[in-house]
């Protein structure tokens, strides 16, 4: 199948249309709004990704677990450190997405300024194609018209040939040079513009051939170029999701490190202040220690020793319920 370009089809029967060539023109300034679109959406993600990791360089400078010990501290510490170089990746990645936008807006203005020259030229050609084509028919239609003059003098002398009158015969013989003459001379003027628009038409076919050519081209490295950009622009969110995925597993890998158990034994090393739980306190008898100052717990009553009753456990005892893991005191 043959591969179908610019050159060969955006021609139009009609010698001062420019249709074609506009069709073109709009397609590459179509394309140079595409390429200002993109442009402008990548410096706002930018923009956004420019905010989200100063947010998170201010949100891993906020103090939180101060007061946690050992592996848990160091597992929270790996975390707001991790969250730190997630902000900083993704200012990395603002920069990276604005270095891209702004290698786009290069490209958009350089292929601005490749095109000036020949739009330049085929403005100037049409210009001069319309000019010397209205020309040649105002030429063509004056040299049709002094055909005319000149074949009604003729006519008109042909008819008075024999009228005898030699002062009338004479001024229509001049009449009909005149005409002649005027109709010869149009007809050279005539023949002049149409070899002229002739050459100019020579000249403008060659330069819109290409002009097409090189817009294809344009257009050509317009559409690669800005398939690459995106390409790269996904890329680099792509890259920036693995970056903060491995931040993450490092945070991830610092939480399998912390060990319940070893916290509770660092805190028990750290703070512990005895092994053994205070005695239970006797209960002791005003009176019996009046009496027996030295006796301790013990009371004589009718002549018989006997130890002194302690309260009833039921109203001084306390007792701890377990729920859900959590202790509580509660009253029997």
């Amino acid at each position: 199948m043959r591969e179908a370009h610019f050159k060969d089809f955006f021609w139009n029967s009609d010698i001062t249309s420019t249709a074609g060539y506009d069709n073109i023109l709009q397609r590459l300034n179509d394309g140079r709004k595409t390429c200002k679109e993109i442009e402008d959406f990548m410096k706002a993600r930018a923009s956004i990704e420019e905010k989200y990791g100063k947010d998170l360089l201010n949100l891993s400078k906020k103090s939180f677990g101060q007061a946690e010990l050992n592996t848990t501290k160091k597992a929270l510490e790996v975390f707001k450190q991790k969250v730190e170089n997630v902000g900083q990746a993704h200012l990395q990645l603002a920069q990276s997405i604005k270095d891209e936008a702004k290698r786009l807006e290069d490209f958009r203005e350089k292929q601005k300024e490749s095109r000036k020259k020949i739009e330049h030229t085929m403005e100037q050609l049409h210009k001069l194609k319309t000019s010397q084509y209205k020309k040649t028919m105002d030429s063509k239609k004056t040299y049709e018209q002094k055909c005319r003059d000149k074949d009604e003098a003729e006519q008109a002398l042909n008819r008075n040939a024999n009228t005898g009158n030699l002062k009338q015969q004479e001024k229509l013989t001049a009449k009909s040079s005149q005409a002649k003459s005027l109709a010869e001379e149009a007809d050279r003027n005539y023949q002049q513009n149409v070899s002229l628009l002739e050459k100019i038409r020579e000249n403008w076919l060659m330069e819109h051939t290409k002009a097409c050519e090189f817009f294809e081209i344009q257009e050509c490295e317009r559409v690669q170029y800005t398939r690459n950009t995106l390409w790269t622009h996904v890329n680099l969110l792509s890259q920036q999701c693995v970056t903060s995925d491995e931040m993450y597993e490092e945070v991830r890998k610092s939480l399998e490190g912390c060990s319940i158990s070893k916290d509770i034994e660092y805190f028990i090393d750290l703070r512990k202040t005895g092994d053994t739980p205070p005695a239970q306190v006797p209960y002791e008898n005003f009176y019996s220690l009046q009496r027996n100052p030295g006796s301790g717990r013990s009371q004589v009553s009718g002549g018989i020793r006997r130890e002194a009753p302690l309260p009833p456990a039921t109203q001084n005892d306390a007792a701890y319920s377990m729920l859900d893991g959590n202790y509580s005191l509660a009253q029997y």
